[in-house]
């Protein structure tokens, strides 16, 4: 297999995971409508270059830690299927992760839009 070929490879495996992710995850069907909220916000606030730059880190970062959270969720339940300590504590600290992220993302979204829509 040339390099290439391991390349497209990859991103075809990559591409799977996304829509795995978006097809099987509750939790990221709210994500990505909370995201177009916020690009259609931007969008219609006609934000800057800095702020799309903000928004779009902050968007990634919640999106990611989200798949991180539920492909640990997966390995946790495979692993051990039944309820124990240790794999409840994985569990919880990987969605904490993910809301740090998310206030994360909701107090930078009211620092970004918020000047904006109180001039208005």
């Amino acid at each position: 297999m040339t390099y290439l070929n391991k390349r497209v490879s990859s991103l075809k495996y990559a591409i799977n995971g996304i829509k795995v992710f978006v097809f099987t995850e509750h939790h990221a069907i709210i994500h990505i409508v909370l995201m177009i909220v916020a690009i259609v916000t931007g969008l219609l606030l006609l934000i800057n270059t800095s702020e799309w730059l903000v928004l779009i880190m902050v968007i990634s970062v919640v999106l990611i830690s989200e798949m991180i959270n539920s492909s640990l969720e997966r390995i946790c339940n495979y692993i051990q299927p039944e309820i124990h300590l240790d794999i409840k504590r994985i569990k919880d600290i990987s969605a904490g992760a993910v809301l740090v992220a998310s206030l994360g993302a909701l107090i930078i979204g009211c620092i970004i839009f918020l000047p904006i829509i109180i001039k208005r």
